[in-house]
């Protein structure tokens, strides 16, 4: 009784909708959790994981502790193509060497929450089986040595284009070397001849730029399409894929990957999709190009005084969403909230500890919001304010200091006159220069020193 308590929670905790038709999924996770392969897919267009992403996470790390295997998949080659879930606009193409930075500082970040021991995590990049020899250059004037046997001869220098110099760079560069089938042209066609274009184009964003008569590009049609291969794929090496996990915008996506499993002869994979975090701003889904986010690595008073700075009909998702919280205690508060029986800045001060302990730990937490009490209560300075350089324009400052996501976003800042010289008690303009020595507010809850 317990256990099928525990994994209704599982399955219904944050969700947004489970697929998982005649319980084929379920009746495995109840059997043999430790069969069980889990696919989780992100594309590293920016290198923070917030708190939105977290709630996969965190999901997934329950399912670990059941026995489960969960498939990191790092979209570094659709990272390129650009998914257009959510989007009204053209996403920009972001540079390869800024995927690669990326996908380093994910796979440092993704330990905090999942567990990483061979049984039960495996991370994999999905240009492993959509790049080929023919799509790489190989680090010219290399000299490759040839063994047959007891011989082996030198070649070389090789020029970059030469093919046994490309093939030597694209089997060292592989992740995954076995059980490995590149998708080529004719795989990908196969699998167009079975889905309409109706279906691909009925999508709300694509809709909504039919209206405004602006421009679908064909990648952006056939990125479910990849991310659907990608299941196939995983399903390839690891010998199945059970689940897909993602947020509600990806289910589309998610879908279509049962389709093409099936048309592979393959068992399609169980879809859960969760519930999007709202960010900061209480409007749109959190996301770091809004500013609207609480990355997992902020710093434990950042984190706090972000938290703090959610409207109040937020509460309730956050600790349904990024916290630990029984669902009946969650139930209880909301019923206290909405007869005033609860103050909400009460509320939001449990809700912001206990959101740094899951990141920092319990004594960071107590920190974090003892400085907060005395900052905003005591009208005081907190004693661990971030020192930064004052070098450089304010606005690259910001930037270089990830006070703020873009130079967009802090000249938004600016000119909306939230940051303030503590020091001297003033506004701040745009072309003011930061002065050492003085204390800046930013915000509502941030402060910064400059050095």
């Amino acid at each position: 009784m317990e256990l099928k308590q525990n994994l209704d929670e599982l399955l219904t905790r944050g969700v947004g909708e489970f697929i998982d038709p005649g319980g084929v999924f379920r009746k495995k996770l109840e059997t043999n959790p430790e069969k069980i392969v889990i696919k989780f897919g992100v594309d590293p267009t920016r290198p923070d994981i917030h708190l939105g992403h977290a709630v996969v996470l965190r999901k997934l790390r329950q399912f670990q502790d059941l026995g489960c295997k969960v498939i990191f998949l790092v979209g570094d080659f659709t990272a390129q193509i650009g998914d257009p879930t959510g989007k009204s606009k053209i996403r920009p193409e972001v540079d390869s060497k800024e995927i690669q930075k990326n996908m380093k500082t994910y796979l440092e970040q993704v330990v905090k929450i999942l567990r990483q021991e061979p049984k039960v995590f495996s991370w994999i990049t999905n240009s492993d089986w959509f790049v080929s020899i023919n799509d790489i250059l190989a680090p010219g004037g290399k000299i490759i040595t040839i063994r047959s046997g007891s011989k082996s001869f030198k070649l070389g220098p090789l020029s970059a284009t030469h093919i046994i110099a490309k093939a030597e760079h694209w089997q060292a560069t592989r992740m995954q070397k076995k059980n490995i089938s590149n998708y080529t042209m004719i795989t990908l066609l196969s699998i167009l001849k079975r889905i309409t274009l109706s279906r691909l184009i009925e999508r709300d964003m694509f809709q909504e730029r039919i209206k405004k008569g602006e421009p679908i590009f064909m990648h952006e049609m056939l990125y479910p399409i990849i991310q659907g291969i990608d299941s196939d794929a995983i399903s390839n090496i690891y010998g199945s894929c059970d689940l897909e996990v993602g947020g509600t915008d990806q289910h589309f996506n998610m879908l279509v990957g049962r389709d093409i499993m099936e048309m592979n002869k393959k068992p399609p994979q169980a879809v859960l999709s969760f519930k999007l975090l709202e960010g900061t701003d209480g409007k749109d889904k959190m996301s770091k190009s809004l500013d609207n986010y609480v990355g997992i690595t902020d710093e434990p008073f950042d984190m706090y005084g972000k938290i703090m700075s959610i409207p109040d009909p937020s509460i309730i998702n956050y600790f349904e969403l990024c916290t630990f919280t029984p669902t009946a205690e969650i139930e209880e508060m909301k019923d206290k909230l909405e007869k005033g029986k609860i103050n909400p800045r009460d509320a939001k001060m449990s809700l912001a500890k206990q959101i740094v302990a899951i990141y920092h730990g319990e004594g960071k937490a107590e920190a974090a919001e003892n400085n907060f009490v005395q900052t905003f209560t005591k009208k005081e300075i907190p004693e661990d304010v971030l020192e930064v350089s004052g070098e450089g324009k304010p606005l690259d400052i910001f930037v270089e200091n990830n006070i703020t996501a873009s130079t967009s976003a802090a000249r938004r800042l600016f000119a909306e006159g939230a940051v303030t010289d503590v020091t001297e008690n003033k506004k701040v303009e745009v072309g003011d220069e930061l002065k050492p020595g003085h204390v800046y507010k930013i915000g509502k809850h941030r402060f910064i020193k400059i050095k």
